[in-house]
């Protein structure tokens, strides 16, 4: 597939911090993309230079087809960005909010007119219009926000941890848009978030910890490589239970009213179930998730930081 976004040796420093080491990646067209890593690691900052806010101090980037150091006004044009913190201002309604905002992209009369009714009705914004931005609820500012950043039909949608805070069903709402927007219009997003779940239907993930890519590949990849399978055993915490579990030589630790009991392979899970179903009255098979491959990885959880 086409490449839309090409990052080759990308260096960004903050006097004598490297905030982005030597990082080099691509993305492909129509895909989403997950950038992860804990606060500092270098996932806004990167954001910020692919969407033109920072300026680079080294190596090349490619944005649908626009050199950044070159044609970063082309590239201004293709794409939208939520930012962790919203850019609307409070006073305005939301209405003269996306007006304005449509205007920095040239947009007036009827087109201006269909983009804002194309937004509205996506995000189900009727009722908010004519109300003041400051006066909305948390979800309805992010909705707002993802609108803004849409109104001018990006190729490349960047979100920077866009879901933080929301309630699960606003959560779902947003992505369920997302979703759409990316079979109708072969839109490219490119995420960081906190939220590993988010990134279980990404094409491709990139780990950043301390600046430097320490992993890249599609989830299953990931999971596959740096997490294994275990079986959850609901039983209380004592000695028949670990001397049984280590007379089977097997790799266990306790924790929140059950033993986690790890396997290189699923066979060997299953293999270890059918052998020891009497002794297992309350257990579940569990797959390795996006939250292992994270903390195997960089050593990290990446949940409230």
């Amino acid at each position: 597939m086409e490449n839309i976004i090409e990052v080759n040796n990308l260096v960004k420093r903050y006097g004598d911090v490297v905030a982005v080491s030597d990082i080099s990646f691509t993305v492909q067209k129509s895909s989403l993309f997950a950038l992860l890593g804990v606060n500092g690691a270098g996932k806004s900052t990167t954001i910020n230079v692919l969407s033109t806010m920072l300026k680079k101090d080294g190596g090349t980037v490619t944005v649908n087809g626009y050199d950044l150091d070159r044609e970063y006004s082309g590239i201004k044009r293709d794409i939208g960005i939520v930012f962790q913190g919203s850019v609307l201002d409070g006073k305005l309604s939301v209405l003269d909010n996306l007006t304005t905002r449509a205007s920095y992209y040239g947009l007036h009369g009827k087109i201006l007119k269909e983009r804002l009714d194309e937004v509205t009705e996506l995000f189900d914004l009727r009722d908010l219009l004519k109300r003041p931005y400051e006066k909305l609820s948390g979800g309805q500012r992010r909705r707002v926000d993802i609108a803004r950043a849409l109104v001018n039909r990006p190729k490349i949608l960047f979100l920077d941890e866009p879901t933080t805070g929301l309630d699960p069903k606003t959560r779902i709402m947003v992505w369920d848009i997302i979703k759409k927007l990316r079979q109708d219009t072969n839109l490219t997003v490119f995420l960081t978030t906190h939220y590993m779940e988010e990134t279980v239907d990404a094409d491709k993930v990139v780990i950043l910890d301390d600046g430097k890519i320490v992993a890249c590949d599609t989830p299953n990849r990931l999971k596959n490589r740096f997490t294994r399978d275990y079986v959850k055993i609901y039983a209380e915490n004592n000695e028949e239970n670990d001397r049984w579990l280590k007379s089977l030589k097997l790799d266990f630790e306790y924790s929140v009213n059950s033993y986690r009991v790890r396997f290189s392979k699923f066979s060997s899970a299953r293999e270890f179930i059918k052998n020891n179903i009497d002794n297992l009255s309350d257990f579940e098979l569990v797959k390795g998730d996006m939250d292992d491959v994270f903390l195997n990885v960089t050593g990290k959880k990446l949940e409230n930081v």
